[in-house]
């Protein structure tokens, strides 16, 4: 494994999301019972100790231990554990063979807690995904079977349902009146030791990583391992202000960076989850960057603020509302923009109908802009199966369709392609060195303009073999050869 590790804090077997960062690690002393904040100059130091002891007490009946089994091959299991080991002394030179494959129940677990008092519960997406049979352990050990109303992979939230009534719903805070420095707590059920209380400060907000998570994320030093997945954090008034979702390790383990996903964010697909059973995201069609020292010189400004639009879609709700390349947004519907993610950040929150009305600078002069938001280009989640074998081809790609301002931008020869939005990195694609951003244009010499064409090319392939893949990088071809296993 990497040292520069995204992962989400759940046990091992569990779908992990991993992003490679680009961050210096440094471990962390957890500290579990209290939050302690020190500072100091030459001659004194002053402490101050947040006590939560009667607030874990107040919580806990609250918050529960999800039990998830899977149905699984052996081999699958036996493979990626034993590949994953040896792979650390032998590296890419070792080859796995196949075994035959025994049905096998796989068991994971991470946490959830009730928002109602008639068994509606938040957890993580990823704690649930794939499951066969989902139940929860309250802390008096009653075990109740869970219903799955809804997932969103996107902002990695789920909503379960258990029958019941008058359970003991947690208070929702503000997510958004969080502070840089405040303590907070979180619940879970660590490497199963269930009902385990750790706390920190929150480190930092708006914390955004790629294009496939559509959450701003609350960075803390709290202490979470695999297990936390899908519990609350909570602030030191008992309102939980974030769900607990991804660790930043080198060792699999807590070392130090912490994420949880924003209640306000999680409630709103909670919502939509609860009411349609699927997230409707709302679409602009910017492509929006950040601006520097040197930008804000460049474009009069005081300092560096605001998200600068390198291009604008055709067809766009952006384009129809006059944006142009060039803009810059200094306010989208009334909230300030100081960086990028914050303008992506609302409009991952906003709903398709919305409408929005930005104020922008345009060749040194300001103005307002208004229109309506649009339903997102969807993404699409691609496996595979092999019509020799009916066994499934863990590709491990998602993928969607080019907008039309793509398209213009990669077509080659009357080609355009799709766009790899995320890459698994257990999946055949990335070991065959797929990146996400990549535009796949022919796979297994068939031409691929859209989704559907790359779904039919996966029904002939071959049960073993390499076959190639031609994709566009960065403006560059470049043909891979991606081998069956």
């Amino acid at each position: 494994m990497p040292i520069n590790t995204f992962k989400t804090p759940a046990t091992f077997g569990m779908p992990h999301w991993l992003h490679r960062g680009a961050l210096a690690l440094a471990i962390s002393t957890a500290m579990v019972a209290g939050v302690t904040v020190t500072t100091t100059n030459s001659a004194h130091a002053a402490v101050t100790t947040a006590d939560f002891s009667g607030l874990v007490q107040q919580v806990t009946p609250a918050v529960a231990r999800v039990n998830v089994t899977k149905t699984i091959s052996e081999a699958e299991l036996a493979k990626a554990q034993t590949a994953e080991l040896l792979r650390q002394f032998f590296g890419d030179r070792l080859r796995i063979p196949d075994q035959a494959a025994t049905p096998a129940i796989e068991h994971a677990y991470g946490t959830a807690f009730f928002v109602t008092s008639d068994g509606y519960m938040l957890t993580n997406h990823h704690v649930v995904e794939g499951a066969d049979k989902i139940t929860v352990t309250l802390n008096d050990r009653t075990e109740l079977d869970a219903t799955l109303i809804g997932s969103d992979e996107r902002s990695d939230v789920a909503v379960l349902k258990v029958k019941g009534s008058q359970f003991p719903a947690l208070p929702i805070g503000d997510s958004n009146a969080l502070k840089v420095g405040e303590p907070v707590l979180a619940i879970g059920s660590p490497f199963g030791f269930d009902y385990s209380a750790s706390a920190g400060i929150v480190s930092a907000k708006s914390r955004s990583f790629s294009r496939e998570i559509s959450v701003p994320f609350i960075q803390t030093d709290v202490a979470l391992n695999p297990g936390n997945s899908g519990g609350p954090l909570f602030n030191q008034r008992g309102e939980v202000i974030g769900i607990n979702s991804r660790i930043f390790s080198g060792t699999g383990g807590y070392m130090g960076l912490s994420f949880s996903i924003p209640i306000d964010a999680a409630m709103d697909i909670y919502e939509q989850l609860k009411t349609d059973g699927e997230v409707a995201r709302a679409y602009l069609g910017i492509y929006p960057q950040d601006i520097d020292r040197n930008l804000a010189e460049a474009y009069n400004l005081a300092r560096p603020q605001g998200a600068l639009l390198t291009r604008v879609s055709p067809d766009s709700p952006a384009q129809k509302a006059g944006l142009k390349s060039g803009d810059i947004i200094l306010q989208f519907n009334n909230v300030q923009i100081m960086r990028a993610s914050d303008l992506l950040n609302l409009l991952n929150r906003a709903k398709p109908s919305d409408s929005f009305r930005a104020q922008i600078q345009r060749a040194g002069k300001q103005m307002i802009v208004t229109g309506k938001l649009t339903n997102a280009p969807d993404d699409v989640n691609v496996q595979g199966g092999d019509q020799q074998n009916d066994n499934e081809v863990q590709l491990g790609l998602r993928l969607r369709n080019l907008t039309a301002d793509e398209q213009a931008e990669v077509s080659t020869d009357k080609k355009s392609g799709i766009l790899v939005t995320m890459v698994d990195p257990t999946g055949l694609a990335a070991r065959s060195g797929i990146l996400a951003g990549d535009v796949i244009t022919n796979f297994h010499q068939k031409p691929i303009r859209t989704v559907d064409d790359f779904s039919s090319a996966i029904s002939s392939l071959p049960e073993k073999g390499v076959v190639t893949i031609e994709v566009i990088r960065q403006g560059i071809p470049a043909i891979i050869g991606l081998r069956i296993e």
